[in-house]
């Protein structure tokens, strides 16, 4: 969810200096960009840092907090205008953009060299970082990832004397049950505006059990037919299942249904929404379970893009601005930045947390037997594909005036030329 972000925070993006200097009492400055700025995690951010300079007295970091939508732009200007941060929380959305305009030092050494870093991140996250980028490379130190949620309404299923959902068959069954219109209550909510897409994709492989985005010939498997056979599935809860007004769902009209006006029975999301849910709604009447295993399968879940900091090569003071990564990613500090923001530690030395949701989440991510479908954040033309260009298609998959074969089959044939491109770019 898009929080406001203050004005002091949008002044401070402006206006601070950016690169490191060597401060007027000697210390080595940095420059600390947050690249999703606002009041959740703009404190947790500073007392890591204060935290980090308690530790290196010789180091001071100057904190800017940048609101996520003007992220990309901010950070293209200042590598065009050479004014980069030091160091910079990035997420794999957009990592590979950032390593093609050589922005990017790459990490791998650096962690293989730092007791605290080396063999501590989960492997998933790692191969996640490293598929992002087209030399296999680390170029963020891994901090966190976020996990697919089906969020629920305890009570309503004590009620009905359900228990949550390990299967999909369960899962359509359990929805289906809690649905009743009469009354003003669903058993789901679907997500048919913006964003919808990355939810649709779970359900759909999450479904099938189908592990690799493209085959080995580099065709998008989006329209196997099992996929197709799951889309008609999903589509099928709109308006039988859903309110019809879900057409247009996005996050804040989900969390609207779910939270204040108390009409559904399950919601779709991530981890990111606890906050919200049990501010809303308390710890007794709503809980999480994972993204159900298909019903002849392991379980399957997509990559979520995984958040780090990376060091930027225009630098001048490197050294200081991966102790800073390194502090952040160490056990200690991670298990903090990830207790306080709601997501999944990077760093597997963590304790487990104490929130259910997210040992839950912690449990799947790091069971042998979980399927990871690796997402192709690499490709430029993704973000396009799955926003501007397929959600307005979703939405008549919804309507029954696009069949799901065909819309799949426009999907998978825009994936297929966007992989493509760019192997022949790369290699």
């Amino acid at each position: 969810m898009r929080r406001r972000v203050p004005a002091v925070l949008l002044a401070a993006a402006v206006l601070a200096g950016c690169g490191s200097d060597a401060g007027s009492d000697g210390r080595t400055e940095i420059t600390f960009w947050d690249t999703n700025a606002g009041p959740a995690r703009t404190p947790v951010w500073q007392h890591a840092i204060a935290e980090f300079e308690r530790a290196n007295p010789t180091i001071k970091v100057n904190y800017v907090g940048v609101p996520i939508a003007q992220a990309p732009q901010k950070i293209d200007t200042a590598i065009a205008g050479g004014g980069t941060p030091d160091v910079a929380d990035i997420s794999t959305s957009t990592l590979g953009k950032l390593v093609a305009q050589k922005a990017l030092e790459p990490v791998d050494e650096r962690i293989a060299a730092s007791p605290a870093l080396n063999g501590k991140f989960n492997q998933a996250l790692m191969t996640t970082i490293k598929n992002v980028v087209p030399d296999g490379k680390a170029y963020i130190v891994p901090i966190s990832t976020n996990a697919g949620a089906f969020w629920y309404r305890k009570d309503w299923f004590a009620q009905a004397k359900l228990e949550p959902p390990g299967t999909w068959s369960e899962f359509f069954a359990a929805v289906d049950r809690l649905t009743a219109p009469g009354e003003n209550r669903f058993g789901f909510t679907i997500r048919g505006g913006a964003g919808s897409i990355a939810q649709m994709l779970e359900v759909v492989y999450g479904q099938s059990g189908i592990t690799e985005f493209f085959d080995a010939s580099g065709r998008a498997t989006i329209n196997d037919p099992r996929n197709v056979t799951a889309l008609e599935k999903y589509a099928g809860l709109y308006k039988k299942n859903t309110p019809e007004a879900d057409l247009q769902n996005d996050y804040v009209k989900m969390v609207a249904q779910f939270d204040t006006a108390g009409s559904i029975a399950v919601m779709q999301h991530n981890l990111g929404s606890y906050q919200d849910h049990i501010k809303a709604l308390g710890p007794d009447k709503v809980a999480s379970f994972s993204v159900p295993k298909p019903d002849d399968g392991a379980q399957t879940v997509l990559s979520n893009p995984v958040g780090g900091v990376g060091v930027f090569s225009a630098s001048e003071q490197k050294e200081a601005a991966f102790k800073l990564a390194e502090f952040f990613a160490a056990k200690d500090m991670n298990g903090y930045i990830a207790e306080q923001t709601g997501v999944i530690p990077a760093n597997v030395d963590v304790p487990p947390s104490k929130a259910a949701h997210i040992t839950e989440a912690q449990r799947v991510l790091n069971d042998p037997a979980t399927k990871v479908v690796q997402m192709p954040y690499h490709l430029p033309e993704f973000n396009e594909i799955t926003k501007t260009w397929s959600e307005p298609l979703f939405q008549k998959v919804l309507l029954g005036e696009l069949s799901a074969k065909d819309f799949l089959d426009q999907f998978a044939a825009r994936l297929t030329e966007a992989q493509a491109a760019y192997k022949k770019r790369h290699g």
